[in-house]
């Protein structure tokens, strides 16, 4: 009884609650709408006669022939998936997709396990403009296909709308993408060091991308590195990226403040960064994107997450009242110890301003094991201290019992007047399983040591064992009286 516009607007809301949204979710594509035009011939009618509203699109997976496929069904936009490790007749079927008289139907690509076999058809048949190409996936083993020439999609695709290239070396991806002012998620992951670009083509590139909502650039090693003669001495004029949430990166640091010299994002609210390891990390453009993006400013707490080959700082809100999906994350890849903290406490300087506004820092390690070798042991405490020492604002600090012994053996160093030059507004020492009857008595030395030097000086610590539980209990008195 219900009007055809009544019914396709409920049509619209199945496609749209089945599929994730199309415009958000380029790969989930399940044909939701195949079930209403199997229920009655109306309902087939008002289907096929609205594409665009109901963005139909003909999933194809290699199945058969496409020819025999597309028989029986109108002209629907197509998209390709081949996410299979074999190359068998499907694969085959694929590329012979893209190199039928269908192409120009294909709206979205998937592929997934390409291979050095697979790459030399696939290449060939994107040689090609796509007019109807709105998503494009291409994952490849790393290391395995060579660099695409500048023909990829005819060096033009403007309605593409989502790119991600995985272990894909394209060094003239830039000239492609300023062909592609339409585009809300671009990911190039693993980037070989035969697809590098240089940070000044990217930033141009990027400057025709206003609806850019996410980017993704991961580089695979450290060698893809900005030419130290072509870096700008002078400030450059800034251009916004006004839709820019989310920015994940990998590589070298010269690299990302090459971009951010040219790029301002005042939406962002997630915000991934790792470093190669390096021995000095100068990152004011960091600093500067962080310091003009609102979100972050309610950010008050820290964590340090130390693991074998990584160091990570992540800072958030104690009061999740933000969006979950609000993070910013900056790690820096190594394998020693004292490499870690020293990279970790450049990066985290005084002139990075929302560090000196956290009020609570855990540091945690993923495996014991790695505070315990000689040489953590036998690391100069000053390093801790430079660790420490941006966190100005700090109220609570909490430890495991390893990495307790290191931190608090740091800090009992600090003696009279300095005593408070590390961490000046602490109040309270909060470590996981800790136990005043079975402490080491190094650790309780240091800890009572301490203590004892901050209340002498009018800025008096707790200490509080933590319980996996997460229940605290203040065993100060008994850890400073204990002989």
């Amino acid at each position: 009884m219900l009007p055809d516009d009544v019914l396709v607007e409920i049509f619209f809301y199945v496609n749209i609650v089945t599929t994730l949204d199309w415009d958000r979710d380029w790969d989930s594509v399940e044909n939701p709408w195949l079930a209403l035009v199997h229920v009655c011939r109306r309902w087939r009618y008002l289907v096929l006669e609205s594409p665009r509203r109901l963005n139909l699109r003909l999933e194809y997976g290699g199945h058969g022939p496409m020819s025999e496929v597309l028989d029986g069904w109108p002209v629907l936009p197509i998209v390709l998936k081949d996410t299979r490790r074999e190359s068998d007749q499907r694969w085959d079927n694929v590329v012979s997709a893209l190199e039928s008289e269908h192409y120009n139907r294909i709206c979205g690509i998937q592929i997934l396990y390409m291979t050095n076999s697979r790459w030399e058809r696939f290449a060939a048949a994107m040689q090609k403009p796509f007019p109807e190409l709105i998503f494009l996936e291409v994952w490849a083993y790393p290391n395995m296909v060579p660099a695409l020439l500048d023909s990829f999609l005819g060096g033009s695709a403007p309605r593409l709308r989502s790119l991600s290239l995985t272990s894909i070396p394209i060094p003239s991806i830039p000239k492609l993408l300023l062909s592609s002012n339409g585009l809300v998620e671009l990911t190039l992951e693993d980037i070989p060091d035969s697809g590098y670009f240089s940070p000044d083509a990217m930033a141009t590139a990027l400057t025709v991308m206003i609806r850019l909502e996410s980017l993704r650039l991961e580089f695979l090693s450290p060698r893809s590195r900005p030419d130290p003669e072509s870096r700008h001495l002078h400030p450059l004029t800034r251009f916004v990226l006004p839709a820019l949430t989310r920015l994940m990166f990998t590589g070298v640091y010269e690299y990302l403040e090459d971009l951010l010299a040219r790029i301002d994002a005042p939406l962002i609210y997630d915000l991934d960064i790792t470093f190669f390891m390096d021995l000095e990390f100068d990152v004011p453009q960091l600093y500067r994107l962080i310091d003009h993006a609102e979100v972050f400013n309610a950010f008050d707490q820290a964590r340090v997450l130390i693991f074998n080959g990584e160091i990570q700082l992540n800072l958030d809100p104690r009061a999740r009242k933000l969006d979950r999906r609000t993070q910013l994350k900056l790690q820096i890849n190594c394998e020693k110890l004292d490499y870690q903290l020293s990279s970790l406490a450049q990066v985290c300087r005084s002139s990075f301003p929302l560090v000196s506004a956290m009020e609570d820092l855990q540091i945690w390690e993923d495996d014991h094991r790695l505070l315990s070798s000689p040489l953590a042991v036998n690391m100069e405490t000053g390093q801790w201290l430079e660790l420490l020492n941006p966190f100005t604002a700090l109220k609570n600090l909490h430890l495991t019992q390893t990495i307790a012994a290191h931190v608090c053996s740091a800090l009992q160093e600090l003696s009279g007047e300095r005593v408070t030059e590390v961490l000046p507004t602490l109040q309270g020492l909060f470590i996981s399983h800790l136990s005043s009857d079975s402490l080491p008595e190094g650790i309780r030395k240091a800890i009572k040591t301490f203590v004892a030097a901050r209340r002498r000086s009018g800025h008096p610590v707790s200490v509080h064992r933590k319980e996996p539980s997460g229940r605290s209990m203040d065993i100060t008195e008994d850890l400073v009286s204990g002989d």
